[in-house]
């Protein structure tokens, strides 16, 4: 079975840190760039950021620019997204995403997978 699934969502303090991780299985995540969306409550999906199937080149919008991290290991095929002095407007559910795409574009109309969604809930 082709899939994403990611982890570490929860519940933290603003000001706090996570880390989200995106594991796939059933295929190989070596020839595919690999992109974080999150979708806040009432307000449409949007594009965190996007790193390269080789993780030479990454982008991050600019909301969360300085504060996560992306990255990925081909080896345990799985991507990170490290969220460093999250905000309360950084809640939602982040999703992983895998496109056959060059370079750091991550087209969210265009990847081949997704994962299911993790909850980031960021309060005090």
């Amino acid at each position: 079975q082709l899939q994403l699934v990611e982890s570490g969502g929860g519940l933290v303090q603003p000001g706090g840190s996570l880390r989200l991780s995106c594991a796939a299985s059933g295929f190989t995540l070596d020839y595919y760039a690999i992109g974080w969306f999150r979708q806040a409550p009432g307000k449409e999906r949007e594009g965190v950021s996007c790193i390269s199937s080789s993780g030479g080149s990454t982008n991050y919008a600019d909301s969360v620019k300085g504060r996560f991290t992306i990255s990925r290991d081909n080896a345990k095929n799985t991507a990170y997204l490290q969220m460093n002095s999250l905000k309360p407007e950084d809640t939602a559910v982040y999703y992983c995403a895998a496109g056959p795409f060059q370079g750091n574009v991550c087209p969210d109309y265009d990847m081949d997978y997704w994962g299911k969604g993790t909850l980031v809930t960021v309060s005090s």
